[in-house]
């Protein structure tokens, strides 16, 4: 009889955990595209576990064997074209549509008004996708950039007074320094090279970056910082391997050669992090951004292991947020401002009779208004983060849409950035005069211009970025001439961001 009792038990524990894995698996999802239909928004079918996830492989990978057709120098930058899946899906499903990553239920939004209901919402129940937290863990934690609720509240309240404008002003003689040390490397390559010098300048603009953000996260311990980012940056390129496979149910579980080397970089990376929390903590203290999350942390009622993760965590939101970004956009900037050298011209130009032969200072970037509008509309052309996406934490209206709990809603900025019904006919050409009278100006709805996000979670990083790019171009502009080389390939690729497939080559001319 017990025997009997212990196999009955066993056989009803079995059926238990496998109808909530059938629920969860298949029943939810149908049901919450059940729901969605009803409402008209319909979409392609979707597999158990996998989802949509074959279809957008094969469409990616039918579009890589594709022969670039775009001419060099590029006259369209039809970004959009990195997803060609979704305008076969817009162009099936319309403009609201759903799909599938896995388990994880996605609804596509391109609509500006149901756009402005989302980039308006301030209730804390639609935050960031949870996926980011399960999927990309090693990388973000649970930060500022993928926390939610009062967690990300006091994240934020403890970081932006750090990245608000009147500080990063305080920041000047980092940039300055940065900037310099670029220019001052790029004159010494010319050195026994002639007139002209051919440069791929991928790596110089990540090394600028990741210079300052070391030095303004770690100050003293910058070259600490430096090895740090280098691991995050490694990390970062394994990730984005798998950006197709985040919401497969139980994957990021499996020791396979990826998860194992994230696992791995992961641990190095938070061990150095907290080896200079430890020194500083020996040594004296520093005020800079890593000392004030140190401090705050120490502040508040976390335990030990959970202080040091906060630290942890947001050095590496810190990173991907200020590092790979920044460096990617100054790329496109040199790419369009090469292809384009009227635009060139008049921005150098503008930085010469601003600057009088001086190193420019934060009244003088300020001064510097078609500088501002090549930079506008390189992010409006490149954006760096491509997508915005938010999850439904409860069951929740937006609009006219009833959203089911969990379900994820996705705009593809680089979409709604070259929507001719929004910019124009010209939409997909570089255009800095659409700028000449701000955003409001250059396009019929300006919640549809967000190279940084939106709402109460746009980048508190914003101010830093436009002052390194400003400065950085200031003082490349006052030095440099250049035109895109013969090997330049325009072809750009979706990893994490949307950056340069083969690197940007230019041929630069010292002035």
């Amino acid at each position: 009889m017990e025997n009997i009792f212990i196999a009955t038990s066993l056989l009803m524990i079995v059926l238990v955990v496998f109808t909530r894995i059938f629920v969860s698996l298949v029943i939810r999802p149908r049901r919450i595209r059940e729901i969605l239909k009803r409402q008209g928004i319909d979409g392609p079918p979707a597999r158990i576990l996998l989802g949509n996830i074959p279809e957008i492989r094969k469409c990616r990978a039918e579009a890589e064997k594709s022969p670039a057709n775009h001419p060099i120098p590029p006259v369209l930058h039809n970004t959009p074209a990195v997803f060609p899946f979704f305008d076969q899906w817009k162009k099936q499903y319309g403009g609201l549509f759903r799909f599938a990553l896995g388990n994880m239920q996605v609804i596509y939004v391109t609509d500006p008004d149901l756009v402005k209901e989302i980039t308006t919402c301030t209730s804390l129940d639609l935050g960031r996708p949870s996926y980011q937290q399960k999927e990309f863990g090693p990388l973000l934690g649970q930060g500022i950039l993928s926390s939610n609720g009062s967690v990300w509240a006091r994240q934020r309240k403890i970081m932006a007074p750090e990245l608000y404008m009147e500080k990063v002003k305080g920041m000047i003689d980092i940039i300055t320094e940065s900037s310099l040390g670029l220019v001052n490397l790029w004159k010494q390559k010319f050195e026994g090279e002639g007139e002209i010098l051919e440069l791929k300048v991928d790596e110089d603009m990540k090394r600028f970056s990741g210079d300052i953000i070391s030095k303004a996260c770690f100050g003293s311990s910058y070259s600490k910082g430096q090895e740090i980012f280098l691991k995050l940056g490694d990390l970062q390129e394994i990730m984005s391997k798998k950006t197709l496979s985040m919401g497969v149910p139980g994957l990021r579980y499996l020791p396979t050669k990826t998860n194992r080397q994230m696992w791995a970089l992961d641990k190095e990376i938070g061990s150095l992090i907290l080896k200079i929390v430890k020194e500083r903590q020996e040594a004296g203290r520093e005020k800079d951004l890593l000392q004030i999350l140190v401090e705050v942390a120490k502040g508040s009622d976390l335990k030990p292991q959970a202080l040091d993760q906060f630290i942890v965590d947001n050095c590496k939101n810190i990173y991907l947020a200020g590092f790979e970004t920044s460096a990617v956009a100054a790329s496109w900037c040199l790419m369009l401002l090469a292809s384009n050298p009227e635009w060139q011209t008049r921005a150098r130009e503008e930085v010469l009779e601003v600057c009088k032969g001086q190193i420019p200072d934060v009244q003088m970037l300020r001064k510097m208004k078609l500088l501002h509008m090549v930079i506008q509309e390189t992010m409006r052309l490149y954006p760096p983060g491509p997508t915005l996406a938010r999850e439904a934490l409860k069951d929740m209206k937006i609009g006219n849409i009833w959203v089911p709990k969990g379900v994820n809603l996705w705009t593809m900025v680089a979409t709604l950035h070259t929507d001719t019904a929004l910019w124009g006919p010209d939409a997909l050409e570089f255009k800095p005069q659409r700028f000449e009278n701000g955003i409001a100006g250059a396009c019929k709805n300006p919640n549809s211009y967000v190279p940084f996000g939106f709402g109460q979670r746009v980048c508190i990083g914003q101010h830093l970025a436009m002052l390194e790019l400003k400065m950085l171009f200031a003082l490349i502009l006052s030095n440099f001439s250049f035109t895109l080389s013969p090997k330049y390939v325009h072809s750009p690729v979706m990893t994490i961001i949307v950056e340069p497939k083969h690197g940007v080559y230019l041929l630069v001319k010292k002035l």
